[in-house]
Order: C-alpha cells, then structure tokens, then sequence
C-alpha cells in the first residue's frame, strides 16, 4: 500500500460508521407510530446528512490525494 492508501482508509472508515448510523436511525424513526409530517422529517433530514457525509469524505480523498493533507500548517 502506498502512503495515501493508508490515509484514506481511517476517514472511510467513520463515513461508511456514521452513515450506516444515519440510515439506521432514518429506518427507526419512518417505522414508528408518529404523525406522517415527523415521519417525513425523520427520514428527510438523516439522508441529507448521509449526503453530505458522503460528499466530504470525497472532497477529503480528493484533498489526500492531491496532497493537502495538512492544511493547518498553512497557518
């Protein structure tokens, strides 16, 4: 394995972790006995930030690989 194969996998990782969370807790909150209008939210608002955890681990690998990992030193 190269160098950034072995950072990338650790930010997978807690993605692949946080939105099996998400999806979890959309699935528990549409199946409860709830008014539809706190279904719909239930379900709406988890799965966009599933997207977005999705969407930040992709800016992440990209910025792996371009090599800015360490964008604090910057500063």
């Amino acid at each position: 394995m190269d160098k950034h194969t072995k950072k990338i996998i650790a930010p997978i990782v807690i993605a692949v972790i946080i939105v099996l969370y998400l999806l979890l807790y959309a699935s528990i909150a549409f199946a409860t006995e709830v008014p539809m209008l706190f279904r719909i939210i239930g379900l709406v608002i988890p799965l966009l930030l599933a997207g977005v955890m999705i969407a930040m681990l992709v800016e992440r690998i990209k910025e792996i690989r371009s090599g800015e990992e360490d964008d604090l030193s910057e500063y």
